[in-house]
């Protein structure tokens, strides 16, 4: 008989105690900014002790679902902290501080998932996908063109007015008004020439160099809720990110 932790079931109790919080910021029992618990009323909920709760909670705000802050407590994270709006924004001046692009619409519609994007997102082809093309501009510049996917079911009612008129990042929006919260991104960067519409956009050279980038972002239980494509212009820019 396999010993019991050998069982593919088996996980370590303070594992155990960080999903069921994770179920919590889930099902929307803690919402984000709110500040959760403490490890006291969670060990007596969970009926652990308060050393279990703290090692869940330490995993939990190494994965930014919330945060410690000294002296008040431990809260859940949002996209409305000013830190976290760099978080997803990898792109960065080489000269002066990191500060947010202005955006500019180009196009705004709900149109039906082609393969390649249904298949990123776990959707079936043809499904509901709200399409958004946008530029970024950094001090009047045009720097970033990004095409974003999402579905369509849970971005029901999002307009092109409501982008234009919203002020803060992206996903705060989408964490305010419809209730998904991005939680981790995965990635690909690749090198390519501008063609045609990027250069008109951009208002550079055809085959300038671009870095381009296309990135799914996932909420709470590993599911997709966002496709981005982007190419940026890194003739003042690069591209930043940390390794730990």
């Amino acid at each position: 008989m396999p010993a019991a932790n050998a069982s593919p079931t088996f996980s370590p109790l303070y594992q155990q105690i960080k999903a069921l919080i994770t179920q919590s910021l889930q099902s929307g029992e803690w919402k984000p900014g709110e500040l959760i618990p403490s490890e006291v009323e969670l060990a007596g909920r969970f009926k652990v002790s308060q050393g279990t709760v703290r090692k869940a909670i330490d995993e939990l705000a190494a994965e930014n679902l919330v945060m410690r802050r000294q002296g008040k407590g431990t809260f859940v994270s949002t996209h409305h902290e000013a830190r976290a709006h760099f978080r997803f924004l990898r792109l960065v001046p080489d000269e002066g501080v990191p500060h947010y692009p202005e955006s500019k619409f180009i196009e705004v519609k709900r149109v039906r998932a082609p393969a390649d994007v249904a298949r990123l997102m776990d959707l079936k082809s043809g499904d509901a996908v709200i399409f958004i093309k946008r530029v970024q501009y950094f001090d009047g510049v045009p720097t970033i063109v990004e095409e974003l996917w999402l579905p369509g079911l849970i971005f029901k009612g999002l307009t092109a007015e409501r982008l234009v008129e919203y002020k803060g990042p992206m996903y705060g929006l989408f964490e305010t008004e419809f209730g998904t919260r991005m939680i981790r991104a995965s990635e690909q960067i690749r090198a390519v020439c501008a063609d045609a519409g990027a250069a008109q956009l951009l208002n550079i050279d055809l085959g300038t160099p671009l870095l381009s980038s296309e990135r799914v972002s996932f909420t709470y239980g590993d599911k997709p809720v966002e496709l981005r494509r982007g190419l940026y212009l890194t003739s003042r820019h690069h591209y930043q990110n940390e390794l730990s």
